[in-house]
C-alpha cells in the first residue's frame, strides 16, 4: 500500500489563476480560541467568484485547503478563503439571510485525483474560450467573450461575456454544447467585471482595485474629475478596462466639503489693474490663480479665497479695489534641515573644495620646489646678483 501511495503524482497547483483576488484579512487570526471547527467558511474559485458554504461533516478546515463543494449538478472544487469568526462578520455586512438562501454543503477535502481532474479542467479554460469566440464571430453575434471558467469535474462551464445590448445566444448555446460536450452557462458581465477577472497593474503600480478588493461597482462621472480639479483627458483618465479609473471617486468627498466655501469660478473680478479671469485652483492650498487674459496668457496671479471674497463684495457695492493684491507677499526661504541640525546641503561641496584648494596649493608648492630654476644655491644666487665688472 505504501508503494502505490508513493507512485501516485499530486499535481501542482497554479495558483496564478486564484491567488490575490478580493482577498480578505483575518484580523481576528492571531486571536487564541478554543479550535472550534468552522460551521461556515468561504471558498474561493478562479478569480473574482467567492461563495459560502455550511460544514455539516464538521471537517477541521482552514484557509488555504483545497475542498470539494456542492454545485447544482456535480460538484466543484475550490479553496477555502476565510474560515473562523470572521466569517459570522462577513455573513452579517453583507446581509445574507441563511434561512431564505439555505447555503450549499462542503463534501470533503480534495483528493489527488480532484485536484488533477480540476488541473485538467483549467487547462481547457484559455482553448475552449479562443474556440468559443470564433463560434460566436461565425454566428455574427454582438458580443466578447471574455472569460470561461469550467467546474471542477469538467462537466459544466461557465462563458462570461460582455456586450452593449441584449443578444441571442440560443443557437450559441447548442453549438457549444455540441462542440464541447458539457453544460453551459452564459453570465453577462461589464468591462470593470472583466479587468477584476483577467486583472493586471494599474498606473499606480500596484494591482487593479477591481481584482483585489471592490465587490460593488460604482458609476464614475467626470464630475468626480471636476470637482478635483483634474484635467479632463481620456487617455489619462481611462483604465486598464477603458472606462473612467474607479479611484476617482476615493477623494471626491474631501474635495466637495473643501470646496464649500469657493466662490464661483465663472465670476471675474474687477480691479483697477483690470479684469481678472479664474485659471485654476490649489483646493486643499485654498487659492485661485487668476489672469488678464481669458484663455490664461500672461503671468498668473495667485489670490486667497478669503481675498477673492472680499473683491467679490467691492464689486457687488460698485467699489473697485486698486491691486487685486493689497499686501505684497514676502517670500520667504526655505530652509532644509535634518534631525542633527546641520542646515547647509552643499556643507559636503563646501569641504571638497576646500580639499581642492590645498591640495592644488601643495601642488604648485611642490612644482616650484622640483623646478632647477627655482633651486638654487645661495652663492649662485649671490653670484648672479652681483654686476659684471
Amino acid at each position: 500500500m505504501n508503494e502505490n501511495n508513493d507512485n501516485i503524482n499530486i499535481p501542482v497547483i497554479d495558483h496564478r489563476l486564484l491567488a490575490g483576488k478580493l482577498s480578505v484579512y483575518n484580523w481576528l487570526k492571531k486571536i487564541p480560541t478554543n479550535s472550534c471547527i468552522s460551521e461556515i467558511v468561504e471558498v474561493r474559485f478562479k478569480n473574482t467568484r467567492k461563495a459560502f458554504f455550511c460544514n455539516p461533516l464538521g471537517l477541521h478546515l482552514e484557509e488555504g485547503d483545497i475542498v470539494a463543494v456542492e454545485a447544482a449538478l456535480g460538484h466543484d472544487i475550490g479553496i477555502v478563503s476565510l474560515a473562523g469568526e470572521l466569517v459570522k462578520e462577513q455573513l452579517r455586512m453583507k446581509k445574507i439571510d441563511l434561512e431564505k438562501n439555505p447555503l450549499k454543503k462542503v463534501y470533503r477535502k480534495a483528493k489527488p485525483h480532484d485536484i488533477e481532474k480540476w488541473q485538467q479542467a483549467i487547462a481547457l479554460e484559455y482553448e475552449t474560450m479562443i474556440r468559443s469566440r470564433k463560434i460566436a464571430a461565425d454566428l455574427k453575434l454582438n458580443m466578447k467573450i471574455g472569460d470561461v471558467e469550467y467546474q471542477g469535474d469538467k462537466t459544466k462551464a461557465i462563458f462570461y461575456y460582455i456586450a452593449e445590448d441584449r443578444v441571442d445566444f440560443r443557437a450559441l448555446i447548442k453549438v457549444l454544447a455540441e462542440t464541447f460536450h458539457i453544460r453551459i452557462e452564459m453570465k453577462q458581465i461589464g468591462a470593470r467585471q472583466e479587468a477584476g477577472r483577467i486583472g493586471g497593474i494599474g498606473p499606480c503600480g500596484l494591482q487593479l482595485c477591481c481584482s483585489t478588493y471592490i465587490t460593488n461597482f460604482i458609476s464614475v462621472s467626470t464630475s468626480a474629475a471636476r470637482y478635483q480639479d483634474i484635467s479632463l483627458n481620456p487617455q489619462k483618465l481611462a483604465g486598464q478596462c477603458g472606462k473612467l479609473k474607479c479611484c476617482l471617486n476615493y477623494e471626491v468627498d474631501a474635495y466637495i466639503d473643501e470646496q464649500k466655501d469657493f466662490p464661483a469660478t465663472n465670476l471675474t473680478l474687477n480691479t483697477g489693474e483690470g479684469l481678472l479671469y479664474h485659471q485654476k485652483t490649489d483646493i486643499f492650498g485654498r487659492t485661485m490663480y487668476y489672469a488678464f487674459d481669458k484663455e490664461g496668457k500672461g503671468t498668473l496671479i495667485k489670490l486667497s479665497v478669503k481675498r477673492i471674497k472680499e473683491i467679490i463684495a467691492m464689486n457687488r457695492k460698485g467699489i473697485i479695489p486698486p491691486k487685486a493684491n493689497d499686501v505684497e507677499e514676502e517670500t520667504e526661504e526655505i530652509k532644509y534641515t535634518d534631525g542633527v541640525g546641520e542646515e547647509s546641503l552643499s556643507r559636503f561641496d563646501e569641504k571638497k573644495q576646500k580639499k581642492r584648494r590645498s591640495k592644488n596649493r601643495n601642488n604648485n608648492n611642490r612644482s616650484q620646489n622640483n623646478n632647477p630654476r627655482n633651486n638654487k644655491s645661495p652663492r649662485r644666487q649671490e653670484s648672479e646678483n652681483t654686476p659684471k665688472e
